[in-house]
């Protein structure tokens, strides 16, 4: 409760920022994928999900991100044999191993040098809900099903960016991640398309470890979501350690989970997000855990997105 007049401080300051700022149109249609609350509820995955389906039915997208962590001022296309985690940040490496992406602080700069390429014919947001300065033409809204939103109070009393109606009303979509366990569907308007996502975890990795112990360490959103989708799989977890959300790794740090997991007899499991921010000499003696997105529906969603392209083209 000691934190509710700074929520209205905060609700105050996004008001006067949506009030102020211009919005941009871009070139190329905008499909925005973001979040109502702070943390981790699975947007990469269903970026990534959606870069694929799109690539699939002959359309050529781009990935434009933040780089939340990363050090890159200017806008950046992203080349994993050439950056580092510090530099365009975890997400922005997670995805360009196999995809078009581009780091950029300003979003609108960055929309308009994928446009200027002249190589795709439509750009994915990952994040940027809230940014008011370019123009959404597709927003999908992501939710954790495990956390939905929360206390339903704005930062820093609770999860949301945003009033959940408030934000409702800028979405065209929304993607559930896991099972509805606090109701958020019954809190959205009537005639929102709703679509259901599930993580799924390679189980070859999980195959491989043939049952030998498994420390698993984690710094994203929800780590605790990582240790159950290890423990879903079959894992022989023995110990799990959660860090902070994007945590750069010491090599202290290192060599104590190194330390730990000799002690156990157990190996070094991961995210594929984490494994990405450790040093060269780190990811050979680290396994991480890939995760797929399985969205049901999935055709409806493509189907809409790929109207909005058109649209946009026309």
């Amino acid at each position: 409760m000691l934190l509710l007049p700074f929520a209205g401080l905060w609700a105050g300051a996004t008001i006067i920022r949506n009030t102020l700022a211009h919005e941009t149109k871009a070139a190329l249609p905008i499909i925005c994928i973001g979040n109502l609350s702070a943390g981790g509820t699975g947007k990469t995955p269903v970026t990534s999900f959606l870069y694929d389906q799109l690539q699939v039915r002959g359309h050529k997208p781009a990935i434009l991100i933040r780089g939340y962590g990363g050090t890159a001022k200017r806008p950046l296309w992203v080349d994993p044999s050439l950056h580092h985690a510090n530099e365009v940040g975890d997400e922005a490496l997670m995805l360009g191993e196999s995809r078009d992406v581009l780091v950029a602080r300003d979003r609108v700069a960055g929309a308009a040098m994928i446009a200027a390429n002249g190589n795709h014919d439509v750009i994915l947001m990952d994040d940027g809900l809230q940014h008011p300065y370019i123009a959404k033409d597709f927003a999908i809204g992501v939710f954790d099903g495990n956390l939905g939103i929360g206390n339903g109070w704005l930062i820093p009393a609770g999860p949301l960016r945003i009033g959940l109606q408030s934000g409702i009303k800028t979405i065209h979509a929304v993607i559930i991640n896991g099972n509805d366990e606090t109701g958020i569907t019954s809190k959205l308007q009537p005639h929102m398309p709703v679509f259901a996502g599930h993580l799924t975890a390679d189980q070859s990795i999980i195959d491989a470890l043939d049952g030998d112990p498994v420390m698993g360490f984690a710094g994203i959103g929800r780590p605790n979501r990582f240790f159950t989708s290890l423990k879903a799989a079959g894992a022989n977890l023995v110990r799990s350690l959660a860090f902070a959300d994007h945590h750069p790794y010491s090599e202290a740090d290192l060599v104590r989970l190194q330390e730990d997991a000799a002690r156990l007899g157990a190996a070094l499991v991961t995210t594929k997000k984490d494994w990405v921010r450790l040093p060269a000499e780190w990811r050979e003696r680290i396994g991480f855990l890939p995760v797929s997105l399985d969205l049901d529906a999935a055709d409806a969603l493509v189907d809409a997105i790929i109207a909005t392209i058109a649209e946009k083209g026309a």
